[in-house]
């Protein structure tokens, strides 16, 4: 429309004379003016088509300058307020730390000076700690567009980073904080074959399948007392971290049926220490434990007229002896002072126990002894490892209980329990504890439901 508009005028200035004021311009000044006002002819017809009204699109003036570095520089930083902006690379380049490297070594391989490595280790207490990374452990690494180090980050605890940043020749250390997710889940499984087949049937490491032993191990002996066609419900928590798996987290509430007998417990953290108490308030500890090693099985029960496989004689046997590989840990049955510790030849490596109430607790054949006579040792402690030394055919544990100076059964004789919870503190276990028991029963509901079809 334009070129239009443009073409008429022209031929309209050529075909009318040239107007008498403009006779005394030059040829080339006539022009000139000729072509100016032709422009300005043209701008006013535009603007008559224009729409009126407000108009639809409204542009402003955007500044594209960049501020001076000078300006940048003047900007106190800190780790966290460095923005990723102001370098080249944001991508992280990690390094494992094989055996026998330090990070000596690894800033050396990664081509970073070893006097920056000594200024990082003086920062706070968090990189003095780099001292002592472990094969295993991952470094990660920013560089600058020089090839310098940016920022380094090292996991320090399950829940932080470590940040070193480096910015304008000056080093920052911070703590930064890892994305960590719970998530509580459900599960259940029926014991056909054994507890560790019926715990990866529910989803469960062999970790939290011992968790779950643990718990009930003052009522339930899981090497004498598991029957086919037991079950289990479980509320459990499953930890994330930066969006992935990281590991199960603790049991919150638990129900173990075994030879038709029902045990609940549930978590409670009372703010002095965290349990597991059963729905009516009594600790599931209880002052010893029943077993004193994990899933063995027993070779010889208590019997006061047994024949001695080694002497070959009616002898009597005052303990149980439990089978377990060579070098299982045995822990201690309760509190106590180890007031023996040696070697004889009838009993090998063997420790004894005193404890509270008149409780003696023996425990042979260790393949070595892990603590010394007189020392003070806490339930579940490990006091040594399964062997076969002294008057012993293979590997196994020999154990008995004592009660002043008496040998009892250690799988039938009554066990001194914690004392409960009471007053308000019950009261607070029990609130927190009704919606785990509800869906614990739902859970037992629905199996049984299952089942029945």
């Amino acid at each position: 429309m334009m070129r239009h508009l443009m073409k008429k005028e022209a031929q309209i200035l050529k075909k009318n004379s040239v107007p008498q004021f403009m006779t005394s311009f030059s040829p080339g000044r006539r022009k000139a003016i000729l072509f100016a006002c032709s422009l300005t002819l043209v701008g006013v017809v535009w603007g008559l088509l224009e729409p009126t009204g407000p108009a639809a699109v409204s542009v402003h003036q955007i500044d594209l300058t960049l501020p001076a570095r000078s300006e940048l520089d003047s900007k106190p930083a800190t780790a966290q307020q460095v923005t990723e902006s102001e370098y080249g690379s944001s991508q992280w380049d990690s390094v494992m730390v094989k055996s026998g490297q330090n990070l000596d070594t690894i800033f050396r391989q990664q081509g970073f000076e070893v006097a920056l490595l000594h200024r990082i280790l003086d920062l706070n207490e968090d990189c003095k700690g780099l001292t002592r990374i472990r094969p295993g452990d991952v470094f990660d690494f920013k560089r600058d567009e020089q090839g310098g180090l940016l920022e380094m980050r090292y996991p320090v605890g399950e829940d932080r980073y470590l940040l070193v940043r480096q910015h304008q020749g000056e080093l920052y250390a911070d703590s930064q904080p890892r994305q960590m997710f719970t998530e509580v889940l459900e599960t259940q499984a029926v014991i056909t074959s054994s507890l560790f087949m019926a715990g990866k049937d529910a989803g469960l490491t062999d970790s939290k399948t011992m968790d779950l032993a643990n718990i009930f191990g003052w009522d339930i002996d899981f090497v004498q007392d598991i029957r086919a066609g037991d079950r289990f419900f479980l509320v459990y928590e499953k930890i994330f971290r930066d969006g992935e798996f990281l590991r199960d987290g603790r049991i919150l509430a638990a129900t173990f049926i075994n030879q038709g007998e029902r045990f609940q417990a549930l978590w409670f953290d009372n703010g002095e220490s965290a349990e597991y108490f059963a729905p009516d308030g009594r600790n599931m500890k209880k002052a010893f434990l029943r077993a004193p090693l994990n899933f063995s099985y027993i070779s010889s029960g208590f019997n006061p007229r047994r024949m001695h496989p080694v002497l070959k004689r009616v002898r009597p046997h005052n303990g149980i002896d439990y089978y377990a590989p060579k070098g299982t840990p045995v822990y201690a049955a309760g509190a106590g002072t180890v007031i023996r510790a040696g070697y004889s030849a009838a009993n090998g490596n063997h420790v004894f126990i005193k404890h509270a109430n008149s409780i003696e607790t023996k425990y042979l054949h260790f393949s070595k002894n892990a603590v010394k006579q007189g020392q003070k040792v806490r339930q579940g402690q490990t006091i040594g490892y399964v062997g076969a030394t002294g008057l012993a055919t293979g590997p196994h544990l020999h154990y008995e209980f004592l009660l002043n100076g008496s040998h009892r059964n250690p799988r039938t004789v009554p066990l001194p329990k914690v004392e409960p919870l009471q007053g308000d503190m019950l009261l607070s276990f029990q609130h927190g504890a009704a919606p785990l028991l509800t869906q614990l029963s739902r859970l037992e509901s629905a199996s049984l439901y299952a089942s029945s079809d």
